[in-house]
């Protein structure tokens, strides 16, 4: 495979555009975000793993584009709720979802729940495609709990409602550079790293 330079997100999501680009730039990597390319529709997760749906979205677009395409899939998993949201994470309040909308239906879930219970997990699956042929894989996932009430104001999703068991602190509160040390897609994107450098 010859150097990397440039990489399009499969995602429309503007934040994760910019952890991505942060921690790709040292490479020299430049990150563009498939929005730039209004020929590529929405891909649909009919997928049932977050392997799955990063493979759809990175493959899909790889072969329309014919180029380099990373994609993500990633979402909270909650013990109590036998691993709900899963991957309906970004949709879990219904087709409209909000991050807002999906925060007040995991609380009214979790209202009631023992602290002891509330064990939960973020987990990433990235795909890299290469001009639409089969994915390479890179998983991380990070361990919190979901607390009773949002706090913070940074990141996005569950971002406040997860307290990380590593930080201390919810995802929300925290930087992002604490959060891209430890966070599920930046453990993911180490690895990912790890490999590009010797392609």
């Amino acid at each position: 495979m010859s150097k990397v330079t440039e990489i399009v997100l499969a995602s429309r999501n503007k934040k994760k555009l910019i952890e991505l680009s942060e921690t790709l730039a040292p490479l020299g990597i430049n990150v563009r975000s498939v929005s730039e390319f209004p020929e590529v529709g929405d891909v649909e997760e009919t997928g049932s793993t977050f392997k799955e749906n990063a493979a759809l979205k990175a493959e899909t677009v790889a072969r329309q584009l014919g180029c380099a395409v990373l994609a993500d899939d990633s979402g909270l998993m909650v013990d109590y709720l036998d691993g709900e949201p899963g991957v309906y994470s970004a949709r879990f309040s219904g087709q409209d979802a909000t991050d807002e909308s999906n925060n007040k239906l995991l609380l009214k879930k979790m209202s009631g729940v023992p602290a002891s219970k509330r064990g939960a997990k973020f987990v990433c699956s990235l795909a890299f495609s290469l001009d639409g042929n089969d994915s390479v894989f890179f998983e991380g996932e990070t361990a919190g709990k979901i607390i009773e009430k949002e706090d913070g104001n940074k990141g996005f999703g569950y971002d406040p409602l997860f307290l990380s068991d590593e930080l201390g602190i919810t995802f929300a509160q925290a930087d992002g550079n604490e959060k891209n040390r430890i966070s599920h897609r930046g453990r993911a994107v180490e690895l990912f790293i790890e490999w590009i450098k010797n392609q």
